[in-house]
């Protein structure tokens, strides 16, 4: 191992090793060498003759690197660093937003950072579609000789830390003889020390190492969003379909937030839990929600929710998680004693993490006995059976693998990461092979959440759909599927079934359109109607369900703390509205007058303030001030 204090001089070394000629492999997210990748760009974009090839996924970006609008601008300038750390830009991303990225210089991935490179043709072009584990294939195909990333020093060897999902196999590879490259590292002193054989490389493992403590960065953090009422809903309904001695994975973000708050709650406070779900107004029939309970083999929680005791509603065996993302809210089921069911001493196996900072300082300050628990993994690993297929089915029992989607059609194929016109929002990632697991393991689900319906350009529009020119998942492996109204049990349904059951589940400003295409195809029968209690699926009905529980600190909108500011927090909402706003000047007009008209509280004046608004100049500072009044108003009951 050679050790550097100077990234330009690992490039030399990397320049000369490689005559030039650079396939360099990049971990997804967190564990890319920031320092040293920036480097080998800068000596490419001055030497044209040096050719740099790219292949990695999730390029992460701050927020307000690219921040849309004016308002976005003001709300996160001031709070760039405290916010998402002084995190250094990948200046690769920086050329390809640009349009400058020279052409001795390309770029793959096969995840994209969701929804920020629409419309930017060479990301579009260069995206490779793939299922996580295959992306180990397609890159070993590309013969890398330079895999660049982060470290955490340990006392005589290092951790991959936040990436073991592909690096781990690769290492091991090289080991053996089947690959040739060179590793080279980067020290980082927030990383937490990730224990386990996969984890844990030696030092003559590594070739070049940079350790120098003017580059060492602050790890990029993922904001901690509120749990709105769609997503804590979304998250009640989940939590009723988890075993006690079972198998989860959920993903990030609030949806996996209000997850992990619900089982939280179900487990310490249990009377609360029944109580919520016994008031749930929404698809009230016992058949969707309990049917899975009753047919996977649940005793107590399989009952309908008016006849629910507290007798087995808490996690007495404990579960076991099996994830390619480690997230927050699976370390708050750890921490909150409920992830302990162990396979191997392990109660996580995970195979990568890019969280907030919080969530670093939780695992850097956890006793090392404790963190030894959750045990980093390769995909190959986590998202698979193959391999060890017996002690894997062993292991996941009663599994249920949640994860987001966009939108989901009547037939009950699902659509996760692109458009109908062809643009790539994020990927396929890992989705797949979790869905493909449900259906290969005994008592397993997939579990599919999605909001039933979303702001759009020319107004409100359903989620669930007729029909979609872009499936990711197809509809022959429908499973559950979850929005906000309730839980559609959608696996070995007819089309009529399917149809029916997501009918139950949308919203009500869509389901008379819905029903009448559905019939207009034949698919479901012309005599058929929607039942009297699933009409009245609409965001005024499930604020009233969950708003005591707002009120008594039940379902908080931030159970696991955020690094916003009170009044951020207060901001959030309001700027959220005039985002759904923006394409109809009537809602626009409507929020200007209230701010023309409303009276405006300390609070408000503190808000306007932090945006630079308390003191307009100009016109359109008059406007935004006015807009911004009237939405804070009309979201004072949403903070």
């Amino acid at each position: 191992m050679q050790t550097f204090d100077n990234a330009d001089a690992i490039v030399r070394k990397i320049i000369e090793h490689c005559e030039g000629n650079i396939r360099l492999a990049l971990p997804l997210g967190l564990g890319k060498a920031n320092t040293i990748v920036n480097a080998l760009t800068k000596a490419a974009v001055e030497d044209t003759s040096i050719h740099l090839e790219i292949f990695t996924a999730l390029t992460l970006e701050r927020p307000g690197d690219q921040a849309g609008n004016d308002l976005q601008k003001r709300f996160l300038d001031p709070a760039q660093d405290r916010l998402f750390g002084r995190y250094p830009a990948l200046h690769y991303a920086e050329l390809l937003h640009r349009g400058e990225l020279p052409g001795n210089i390309e770029v793959s991935e096969f995840f994209l950072l969701a929804g920020k490179w629409k419309g930017v043709e060479r990301v579009q072009q260069n995206y490779i579609s793939a299922n996580y584990t295959h992306a180990y294939d397609f890159l070993v195909a590309r013969k890398p000789n330079v895999v660049a990333q982060l470290l955490a020093r340990g006392d005589d060897c290092f951790s991959l830390s936040c990436n073991t999902d592909i690096t781990a196999d690769l290492v091991s590879d090289r080991a053996n003889g089947k690959m040739d490259f060179l590793l080279a590292g980067e020290v980082n002193s927030e990383l937490p020390f990730m224990s386990g054989e996969a984890a844990e490389i030696g030092s003559d493992q590594v070739d070049l190492l940079l350790e120098n403590s003017q580059s060492d960065f602050e790890l990029f953090s993922a904001v901690k969003q509120p749990i709105g009422d769609v997503e804590m809903a979304i998250g009640l309904h989940v939590s009723r379909l988890i075993e006690d001695g079972g198998t989860i994975q959920i993903g990030i973000g609030s949806i996996g937030d209000a997850v992990a708050h619900a089982l939280l709650l179900r487990h310490n406070d249990p009377e609360t839990w029944i109580r919520i779900i016994r008031e749930c107004p929404f698809n009230k029939r016992e058949t969707d929600g309990e049917k899975i309970r009753r047919d996977s083999g649940t005793s107590r929680i399989t009952q309908h929710s008016d006849d629910l005791t507290v007798s087995g509603i808490r996690f007495e065996q404990g579960l076991y998680s099996v994830t390619e993302m480690l997230v927050d809210g699976l370390l708050q089921l750890y921490t909150g004693g409920i992830l302990t069911r162990e396979v191997d001493g392990a109660a996580v196996h995970a195979g990568f993490f890019v969280e907030s900072r919080a969530f670093y300082k939780t695992l850097r300050d956890m006793p090392v006995e404790q963190r030894a628990k959750i045990v980093m993994k390769p995909v190959s690993f986590t998202n698979q059976i193959y391999g060890n297929e017996a002690e894997k089915r062993a292991a996941r029992v009663k599994a249920r693998f949640v994860n987001n989607a966009m939108m989901v059609t009547l037939s009950g194929s699902v659509v996760s990461d692109g458009t109908g016109d062809g643009q790539v929002v994020s990927g396929v990632g890992g989705q797949f092979n979790f869905v493909t697991q449900a259906f290969a393991l005994k008592d397993a689900r997939s579990i599919i959440t999605v909001k039933a319906s979303r702001e759009g350009n020319s107004g409100p529009q359903s989620n669930i759909v007729w029909n979609y020119p872009h499936t990711t998942i197809p509809r022959h492996l429908k499973d559950v599927v979850i929005t906000e109204y309730g839980i559609a049990d959608l696996r070995g349904r007819s089309d009529s079934d399917t149809v029916s059951s997501l009918l139950d589940v949308t919203d009500s400003r869509f389901q008379n359109e819905l029903l009448a295409k559905a019939q207009e195809q034949g698919k479901i029968g012309q005599d058929y109607r929607i039942s009297d209690e699933c009409c009245t699926n609409t965001t005024e009905k499930l604020k009233q369900w969950l708003r005591p529980y707002r009120v008594d600190g039940s379902l908080p909108r931030y159970p696991f703390g955020t690094d916003f500011s009170k009044i951020e927090q207060r901001l959030i909402p309001a700027l959220s509205m005039l985002k759904s706003a923006q394409n109809s000047k009537l809602k626009l007009a409507g929020l200007g007058w209230s701010g023309l008209t409303g009276q405006v509280s300390e609070s408000d004046r503190e808000c306007l303030k932090r945006m630079g608004l308390d003191v307009p100049a100009g016109m359109r500072e008059h406007a935004l001030a006015l807009l911004l009044k009237g939405a804070l108003q009309a979201s004072a009951d949403n903070h």
